[in-house]
């Protein structure tokens, strides 16, 4: 099969054998939205000279404005679940003749119910997401201990609940978007170097810890501003002070955490959070961003079943 993960942004393809093993994969930076209905020959050209006639896509793609809207499965979502509503796709006119193409639907939270772990009541505020799941999904069906509690970071971090291999709840915090826009469209930003310095440990530490203490979020932030007046926070050192921080509130509001959270992203935000978390006193188990690839073949596997 080849499975598709193509999101906002980006386009990645990989191609996996009968065993769920990657064989070849593929990236491309076209994103899913505002494609004009050109997707099939995206796609077609994305993957040429791979012949396998089954195509499953997560992500965006299966957004409203993507290639074609697929609903939302309700929480508790699990493999059997999500793949049973999978949207199969019409390619008989297109460069996919031929194909069978499928797309995994997000998964919804309506809240308003009683939550373990992390989670909160939130009084019927819903919350989604998509293309996140089928990494979830990926996590499951490779991990030898089932998780309870995963992080996603990113633009918009993902955290999820699971129980007997079912997702439970889902809380989205816009942390990676406060940031990018913190960082170069605020006040913030005339203290801060405009060209990123290596990471600096101490200072993103000391954001965490500032997050922990009085005065809540919109104090805090404006805090960055003052430590740098004074000149206890450089230029160099502000963007991981304001990185510690956001990361920080994020974390916090999840709280009291399990033991163990499992985390699914990029060395560099894993890394981060692996940090913010330890400082918290939890544990984190990095996963690579890849498990899509993992889930998708899970999810056509639970299909044929």
């Amino acid at each position: 099969m080849i499975a598709i993960d193509w999101g906002s942004t980006s386009l990645r393809a990989y191609r996996i054998d009968d065993f769920g093993s990657v064989r070849e994969q593929r990236r491309a930076d076209i994103g899913a939205l505002g494609q004009d209905g050109h997707h099939a020959t995206i796609l077609a050209t994305q993957i040429a000279g791979w012949d396998d006639e089954c195509i499953a896509l997560c992500g965006m793609v299966g957004a409203r404005g993507g290639w074609h809207e697929a609903a939302y499965v309700d929480c508790p979502a699990d493999t059997r679940s999500i793949a049973a509503q999978m949207l199969d796709v019409a390619v008989d006119r297109s460069p996919l003749h031929g194909r069978s193409v499928r797309i995994v639907p997000g998964v919804i939270d309506r809240g308003g119910h009683d939550r373990v772990g992390f989670d909160r009541v939130t009084n019927g505020v819903a919350d989604v997401m998509r293309g996140e799941e089928t990494q979830v999904i990926g996590l499951i069906h490779g991990a030898s201990d089932p998780p309870d509690a995963v992080c996603l970071p990113g633009t918009h971090s993902k955290w999820v609940s699971l129980r007997d291999g079912a997702i439970t709840s889902v809380c989205t915090a816009m942390t990676g978007e406060a940031y990018a826009l913190l960082r170069r469209q605020s006040v913030l930003a005339r203290l801060m170097s405009a060209e990123d310095a290596p990471f600096d440990a101490a200072s993103f530490d000391a954001g965490v810890r500032r997050s922990g203490e009085p005065g809540g979020l919109l104090h805090h932030l404006f805090g960055v501003r003052t430590q740098g007046l004074l000149g206890r926070v450089s230029p160099e050192q502000a963007p991981a002070y304001l990185s510690g921080m956001l990361i920080g509130h994020e974390i916090r509001a999840r709280l009291p955490l399990p033991a163990i959270v499992h985390l699914i992203a990029s060395d560099h935000l894993a890394n981060a959070y692996a940090r913010a978390l330890a400082n918290l006193g939890t544990e984190a188990r990095v996963h690579p961003e890849g498990l899509a690839a993992r889930g998708m073949f899970a999810l056509l596997q639970a299909q044929s079943q």
